[in-house]
């Protein structure tokens, strides 16, 4: 049913609930995980930081998902959470979506994180958003 799984992670509480979601669904279908994290290029941080930060979350994923003899690949680059989630879905073929309901984003928004609603309104695939 799902090929592909997209686990976009920002190392928040939601994105490792998000995560342990996907990959149990991914465990059930045999699906591939596509573990995925975008250095927002808004941030002012030295990019070597964020780069290492996002090479850790990407790797985490990674770890659990060889625990589960999952296959997974990694997509790590610099852009805009909110805007390139449709195209990074397109360039990796996936077929599902699992994200947290809020990120690391403060209160930007209070009932649904930012980038999880611009996730539901913009990609053409399914989309689970996980509390």
């Amino acid at each position: 049913m799902f090929e592909r799984i997209m686990i976009p992670t920002d190392g928040s509480k939601f994105a490792a609930r998000s995560k342990d979601v996907a990959l149990e669904i991914a465990k059930r279908f045999n699906s591939t995980v596509v573990a995925v994290h975008i250095i927002d290029d808004k941030l002012i941080y030295p990019f070597e930081v964020l780069e290492e930060e996002g090479k850790s979350l990407l790797n985490n994923v990674r770890e659990d998902s060889e625990k589960m003899d999952l296959t997974v690949e990694e997509v790590l680059i610099v852009g805009s959470p909110i805007h390139d989630m449709e195209k990074i879905v397109k360039k990796t073929n996936s077929d599902l979506v699992v994200i947290g309901t809020h990120g690391k984003t403060g209160l930007e928004k209070l009932i649904m994180g930012s980038v999880a609603e611009s996730a539901l309104k913009t990609v053409k695939v399914p989309v689970l958003l996980v509390k």
